[in-house]
């Protein structure tokens, strides 16, 4: 059974869950129109594959809370929490193993976030997405979340110009 809780010092290592490739097949494309957000899904003309590099959270020193999907002792997923520069927490990274994906864990996970955010009497989580994630994406959009910011100039001067970032709330 899948149990979601806190990453706790005997569990610290499992903040330390190694990131593992996802699919990129397609970019988001948002549009706001008369202050509502919409958007579309483009193709991507050469799919492949990416992989964020390994993080080296500390959960005893780290300000952040860090949440584990477990199931059977085993670490499956984390979500890691900060507070937003408002009344928000600011969801810095989730991450399921490639072998649990499509299996709720990540869904799971979000809502443990927002209960979260209702415990520390906060208006609700918010993410930040690459445009061409449009699998991430799409996941945030099916979990209640809505577009509420784009930003196409933060990767300028990168590897990764080519890149825009979303910003996804979901409010309690």
């Amino acid at each position: 059974m899948l149990e979601i809780r806190a990453v706790d010092a005997a569990h610290k290592q499992d903040a330390k869950l190694k990131n593992e490739p996802f699919r990129l097949w397609g970019r988001i494309i948002p549009a706001l129109r008369d202050g509502v957000w919409s958007h579309r899904v483009e193709p991507l003309a050469e799919p492949g594959w990416d992989c964020f590099p390994d993080e080296a959270y500390d959960p005893e020193r780290d300000d952040a809370i860090f949440l584990g999907a477990y199931e059977g002792g085993e670490c499956l997923g984390l979500a890691v929490l900060r507070r937003g520069m408002f009344r928000y927490l600011y969801l810095d990274d989730l991450k399921v193993r490639a072998a649990f994906r499509d299996r709720g864990v990540g869904g799971r996970l979000i809502e443990a976030c927002m209960e979260q955010s209702a415990r520390l009497d906060l208006q609700g989580v918010y993410a930040v997405c690459q445009d061409n994630n449009a699998s991430a994406c799409l996941f945030y959009l099916a979990h209640g979340f809505s577009i509420g910011g784009f930003d196409n100039r933060g990767y300028r001067g990168t590897k990764q110009a080519d890149k825009a970032n979303i910003f996804f709330y979901r409010d309690l």
